[in-house]
């Protein structure tokens, strides 16, 4: 987790594929930093928990979903 202070100038998203119906999302977005740490954090709750990832654990994820790893039947 990070303090609200390192979470200064994160450009959140929401993607694009999401419908926002009550405002179950996720956002992610980089840090202003260049570490290239990237925040997690629900939609609804802005001030709630942040989860940090770094730029290997991001790639790793995307990776995955990129592959189907994250493609759960419905």
């Amino acid at each position: 987790m990070s303090s609200s202070e390192d979470l200064v100038g994160v450009a959140w998203h929401i993607s694009t594929k999401s419908d926002n119906l009550g405002g179950n999302c996720v956002e992610a977005g980089p840090f202003a930093d260049g570490s290239g740490r990237v925040a997690v954090r629900h939609s609804r709750h802005p001030d709630g928990e942040v989860i940090v990832y770094s730029r290997g654990e991001w790639e790793a994820f995307i990776g995955g979903v990129k592959d189907g790893e994250f493609d759960f039947p419905a």
